[in-house]
């Protein structure tokens, strides 16, 4: 006897915690614009202006707007997972030649990540097969992030280069945010 019940309560257990990660997955939108609004918030907080000195290594790395723009939802939410994850590795390395707000940056970090985990669990589940379209999107999105992470190698990871992928990261998250309120 006790070992049916233990069955049934273990059932009980499985059944609220699919309901309750699909009831994540339902909010997902919206938890992921408020992400990306304080995203933006924080790497305003991160520094107050744009160096002047940094003006002359400004760079145009092109995002690929493209994949935020593909007839498919599904799509549009990996491409966007995606580039969170590609975010927070640039942003999880020598960031300390930034001298940005420690506090703001940690939050920025804690964010992205706390996100990308609950995209992972939403997003990978239903689409764990990729079509050629996805895979070109990943591609791009791949190539456009390694612009970015040379840039700030080839320059040694000082202020300026973080200066200016800061800026680039925050382009990034306004277009996420503009496709995510149109979906």
């Amino acid at each position: 006897i006790m070992n049916a019940f233990g069955l049934i309560q273990i059932g009980l257990i499985l059944s609220c915690t699919t309901i309750i990660s699909s009831l994540q997955c339902n909010h997902l939108p919206l938890q992921q614009r408020k992400v990306v609004e304080n995203s933006l918030r924080l790497l305003d907080k991160m520094s107050k202006k744009f160096p002047q000195q940094c003006l002359r290594d400004k760079r145009s790395f092109r995002f690929p707007t493209q994949v935020l723009q593909p007839k498919q939802k599904e799509t549009v939410g990996v491409a966007i997972e995606e580039i969170f994850q590609h975010i927070f590795y640039i942003f999880s390395k020598n960031v300390t030649l930034a001298a940005w707000d420690g506090t703001a940056l940690d939050q920025f970090q804690n964010g992205l990540y706390r996100l990308i985990e609950q995209l992972e669990a939403c997003v990978i589940k239903k689409h764990t097969h990729y079509c050629r379209s996805k895979e070109a999107s990943r591609l791009k999105l791949k190539k456009y992030f390694q612009k970015i992470d040379c840039f700030l190698e080839d320059k040694q990871h000082d202020l300026c280069s973080w200066e200016i992928s800061r800026a680039e990261m925050r382009r990034c998250l306004q277009l996420i945010d503009k496709v995510t309120r149109k979906l």
